[in-house]
C-alpha cells in the first residue's frame, strides 16, 4: 500500500504564499509521478501539477502557472507545491497522487482557505 500524507494547508489572505508538503511512505517517489489535484466545494476534483519520475519535468494547469512549482526531494522522499499570489479561487481541499500498476493512491488532503 503506498501512502501519502499532505501537510501545510491553512487560512491566508489573497496576494500570500503557502507550501503544501506530501511526504510518502513505503515507495520512492523518484520511481513515480506524483501528482497534485485540488477539489473545491461542489466541484469536481481536478489536476493542479505532477512531476515526472525520469527527468523531472512538470505540468501546471493553466489557472496556476506562473504562480505555483512543484518539486522533489528524494532524500526526504518527498514532494512539494509552492503557491504564491494566492487567490480566493485556489481555495480548496489540495491532495497528493500517485499511481502504481493500474491503482490510483491518495493522502488525506489538506485545506487552503484563500480569504480576506
Amino acid at each position: 500500500q503506498l501512502q501519502l500524507v499532505e501537510s501545510g494547508g491553512g487560512l491566508v489572505q489573497p496576494g500570500e504564499s503557502l507550501r503544501l508538503s506530501c511526504i510518502a511512505s513505503d515507495f520512492t517517489v523518484a520511481w513515480y509521478i506524483i501528482s497534485w489535484f485540488r477539489q473545491a466545494p461542489g466541484k469536481e476534483r481536478e489536476v493542479v501539477s505532477c512531476i515526472s519520475s525520469s527527468d523531472g519535468s512538470t505540468y501546471y494547469a493553466d489557472s496556476v502557472k506562473g504562480r505555483f512549482t512543484i518539486s522533489r526531494d528524494n532524500a526526504k522522499n518527498a514532494v512539494y507545491l509552492q503557491m504564491n499570489s494566492l487567490k480566493p479561487e485556489d481555495t480548496a481541499v489540495y491532495y497528493c497522487n500517485v499511481r502504481s500498476r493500474g491503482l490510483s493512491y491518495w493522502g488525506q488532503g489538506t485545506q487552503v482557505t484563500i480569504s480576506s
